[in-house]
């Protein structure tokens, strides 16, 4: 029987090399890990003509895996607080798919309609351990979120596991009739959330 290996990643989206590469340069403190992204490039697929939001653009990796597995009809916004970061997303992407906004992830997200996103990836706090009832709210009936790095981090501030235990309580806590939830203690640590 052939061993699981999950990190033998052999196939990186198109515009990976130009993203990793600008993000190493500009000393991006917080890449997204490759197994994430072989995650969000599977599910994407499950979602066409589908209306996608990524929450904390970073430099963009997320955006590369999320168009991989995107067919030509969907649509992502990736919305990013940081001018500097999302420079780099905006100088090496060029998809007519993705639209680039600079936002406060939380401002943003109070204006939009309810119900209307396929697929949210909570890469930062708006939307994941601020405003987490927005990103229910917008989310269509059979739509995914997805929070990634939910197991501690070396990057984490002292202050910030009480908000992530918070958060996980509340996900526990949502109705069962509306909505369903699987953690995953993998690699960063991900929770799937799908609303009924």
């Amino acid at each position: 029987m052939p061993a699981l290996k999950d990190n033998d990643i052999s196939s990186l989206p198109k515009y990976y090399a130009a993203v990793a590469q600008g993000s190493r340069n500009a000393s991006f403190p917080m890449p997204s890990d490759l197994q994430t992204g072989t995650l969000l490039r599977t599910l994407a697929v499950l979602k066409p003509s589908g209306r996608f939001l990524e929450l904390g653009t970073g430099t963009g990796l997320g955006v590369c895996w999320l168009l991989a597995g995107m067919d030509d009809s969907s649509t992502l916004t990736t919305v990013e607080s940081e001018g500097k970061w999302l420079k780099i997303a905006q100088d090496s992407i060029t998809d007519p798919r993705v639209t680039f906004v600079q936002s406060e992830g939380l401002a943003f997200l109070e204006g939009v309609p309810s119900e209307s996103c396929d697929f949210i990836y909570a890469d930062t706090w708006p939307g994941k351990y601020v405003g987490f009832e927005h990103s229910l709210r917008i989310l269509k009936k059979g739509g995914l979120i997805l929070l990634d790095d939910m197991l501690p981090q070396p990057n984490w501030p002292a202050d910030h596991p009480p908000k992530v235990e918070k958060l996980i309580r509340e996900i526990d806590l949502l109705p069962e009739e509306q909505f369903k939830s699987v953690k995953m203690c993998w690699y960063t640590g991900h929770i799937l959330i799908t609303k009924r």
